[in-house]
């Protein structure tokens, strides 16, 4: 019986940073940039090393556009992964949809899902690892990834 209640508490257990993790997975992040940093409000980081007319002509050349990913049914519920897309470099990754009927979905995805976005923009392309302990919405998250590249013709 002891056993048992130490059990319940500890899967009642939330740590201090429970509640800021549950709203990150919606946010978007921009080119490794966390939401909320100087620089991601500021419009994010320039990289190349281009200036003058050849770089705006170029920002002109290739608008951003958003591109939305196939909603991919898990067995813990949906996920969806949207992508900004600047010439054939993805900028910013969000997750609008994701498993979140439970507490245990919301602390796993608290954690999974800026994992899975920081890869994305890392490796920009759906080959990316897997998390451990979340590997249904890994792999929803990967499927739906590979939709939304191939829309985007990446």
């Amino acid at each position: 019986m002891s056993t048992l209640s130490v059990l319940v508490l500890l899967l009642g257990y939330h740590t201090s940073t429970s509640s800021t993790m549950a709203s990150t997975p919606t946010s978007a992040y921009r080119s490794g940039l966390e939401p909320g940093s100087p620089s991601a409000s500021a419009g994010g980081a320039s990289s190349g090393t281009s200036t003058g007319k050849r770089a705006s002509s170029s920002a002109h050349a290739h608008p951003a556009r958003t591109v939305n990913g196939d909603t991919v049914a898990t067995q813990w519920g949906p996920v969806q992964v949207s992508l900004k897309v600047k010439g054939r470099q993805i900028t910013e990754v969000s997750v609008p949809v994701y498993p979140s009927g439970s507490s245990t979905d919301s602390q796993i995805n608290g954690y999974a899902l800026p994992v899975l976005v920081r890869e994305t923009l890392d490796q920009q392309s759906a080959q990316i690892d897997m998390v451990s302990g979340a590997t249904v919405t890994s792999t929803g998250y990967v499927q739906s990834l590979q939709s939304a590249l191939d829309r985007a013709g990446l």
